[in-house]
């Protein structure tokens, strides 16, 4: 992805080695927001091992402003078995309190899109927790629509471990 230039002087951007603290920030913010402000186990090295390796198996682009991180979204590829074709899931998308409004939400998953449509990717996925409000309705003034038949599941823990015994 080619980095964008907003109106106001921020960057989109692929994010690079040395965007982990910034990124970090982000999802440590975005846990706070939807209440679990102690489950972020990722660190720095973490992030640097998957996101800045030869064969990464997850993405990040960033808002810059004035030298400072002030947009995430996390992201990695699925697949679709019925259309034979990779997509985007974004596991986390934050724009700092203090920059909301100011289109860089917008832009970042722009920024996702256009990667979709230039590989060939056919849709472009994510969750939102049902309690936020604010979040579903600017996804769907951007044309978003309820996958509201399917819910997901997820084993994790000690659900996970015992599942991999069986």
């Amino acid at each position: 992805m080619q980095p964008r230039e907003l109106p106001d002087g921020a960057t989109v951007r692929a994010a690079r080695p040395g965007d982990e603290a910034g990124i970090l920030a982000g999802i440590v913010a975005l846990a706070v927001y939807e209440r679990e402000p102690d489950a972020v186990e990722n660190t720095e090295e973490a992030l640097r091992g998957t996101l800045f390796v030869s064969d990464p198996r997850a993405f990040a682009h960033v808002v810059e402003k004035d030298g400072e991180i002030v947009g995430i979204a996390l992201w990695f590829l699925t697949y679709s078995t019925w259309t034979g074709r990779h997509g985007v899931w974004l596991e986390d998308l934050w724009v700092d309190e203090g920059h909301r409004g100011a289109g860089y939400g917008t832009a970042l998953l722009a920024s996702l899109a256009t990667v979709c449509v230039e590989r060939g990717y056919s849709r472009l996925e994510w969750t939102v927790l049902d309690w936020n409000a604010p979040s579903i309705a600017f996804y769907r003034a951007l044309g978003a629509a309820p996958m509201a038949e399917w819910t997901t599941q997820r084993v994790s823990g000690d659900v996970l471990a015992a599942l991999a015994e069986r």
